[in-house]
């Protein structure tokens, strides 16, 4: 194999670079290594949203209804289109029935459904996990590549994985997105904007779904910490899209109804909601990853973690912020009382922007074009 050949990678995922943290990482780390003049890169996929001329598309038909053949039915024509091609590696985002690379960005189906979602399988359940169960085994999938070591402990119980197979790659950030040039100006706008004072101290919560996302725990911590601070304004901004009415009566139930502000989904301007709080909190019941950790800690903000969220992979306790159990609001208050200290949390906040700068996405796609090679150089 000579070091100018080119060599032809398809990439799949059902929805590439549009929302959703598995689309946005497919869709970074493809362009990244796209950018390389040794691959050819190709992805196949449903919908997508092109970024840079160094890819190539091509559609995949998708049954969505009945429900069941989701999945399937993707699997079956991503695999027949890559077929029709000569291509030299397959590195999948997503279930389908042969690759060469699977990387995990949840996991396995059977968990989600028993452990998180506590219901029976339904028949896309059932299909799904067949699928998944399928792409695990296949004796072509060399190398699997889960997002945490949370995720990884999940997949190794559930199909009881050859280790040497498994690599855990982190996701990367776009780490310039939170070199504001005005950060000062920013943080007196966006308090301005949501009605918090440049004085009170502002926690922030991030996510699309406030009940696993552990908003509950995080308002009784927040009344908690208020208990602990006569005299000091503390308030929580949440950011995301949620049963808002179920939680502001919790706020109102426990004396803090006036200090958590409701900001909605906010599609632009995030960086500099992060620059406008103090710290960030995520204590969810299950996080495969948690991306709003990596951007807080790049925006340089403390986090305080819940033991659940596949983030804790890079976050050390007591350096970076803090690690606790997803239902210790007592101890969450004591954390953020500790945060109020000026100095203390500026230590943080600097440590955690530089553990954040180590997975910029060139770290990353260096990580998988080193796993790439190592498949191209073994042949057939």
């Amino acid at each position: 194999m000579g070091p100018a050949e080119v060599k032809k990678i398809a990439v799949v995922i059902p929805k590439y670079g549009l929302v959703g943290g598995g689309e946005q990482f497919a869709s970074h780390l493809t362009e990244k290594i796209a950018q390389n003049p040794r691959y050819d890169v190709h992805v196949f996929a449903n919908k997508w949203e092109a970024v840079s001329g160094n890819v190539s598309f091509h559609f995949v038909p998708m049954i969505r209804f009945p429900r069941f053949l989701t999945t399937i039915s993707f699997a079956f024509f991503a695999n027949a289109a890559i077929a029709c091609r000569d291509f030299d590696l397959i590195h999948t985002h997503d279930r389908i029935s042969h690759a060469d690379v699977f990387t995990m960005h949840g996991v396995p189906h059977r968990f989600w459904v028993r452990e998180v979602r506590k219901k029976g399988m339904s028949l896309f359940d059932r299909v799904t996990a067949w699928v998944e169960q399928r792409l695990i085994a296949d004796h072509r999938c060399r190398f699997l590549l889960p997002v945490s070591t949370l995720a990884m402990e999940k997949f190794s119980r559930e199909f009881a994985v050859d280790p040497s197979r498994v690599r855990v790659i982190h996701p990367g950030i776009e780490f310039a997105r939170f070199d504001l040039p005005d950060r000062a100006g920013k943080r007196e706008e966006i308090r301005k904007k949501f009605g918090i004072d440049s004085g009170d101290f502002l926690v922030l919560f991030v996510g699309m779904n406030f009940e696993l996302k552990g908003l509950q725990t995080t308002i009784s911590a927040l009344a908690k910490a208020k208990a602990k601070l006569p005299g000091k304004e503390v308030k929580l901004l949440v950011v995301g899209k949620g049963k808002q009415d179920k939680y502001r009566k919790i706020a109102a139930d426990l004396g803090v109804g006036g200090d958590v502000v409701f900001a909605g989904v906010q599609s632009e301007g995030i960086e500099e909601i992060y620059a406008a709080s103090e710290v960030c909190v995520l204590l969810s019941g299950f996080d495969t990853f948690g991306m709003t950790v990596l951007e807080a800690m790049a925006a340089s903000l403390p986090v305080i973690i819940s033991t659940q969220v596949g983030a804790k992979d890079i976050v050390t306790d007591g350096e970076h912020g803090f690690i606790v159990a997803k239902d210790d609001a007592e101890t969450v208050s004591t954390q953020l009382v500790s945060l109020c200290d000026e100095q203390r949390r500026a230590r943080m906040g600097r440590a955690a922007r530089q553990r954040a700068a180590e997975h910029s996405w060139d770290e990353v796609a260096g990580k998988v074009v080193t796993i790439y090679e190592e498949i191209l150089s073994a042949g057939p």
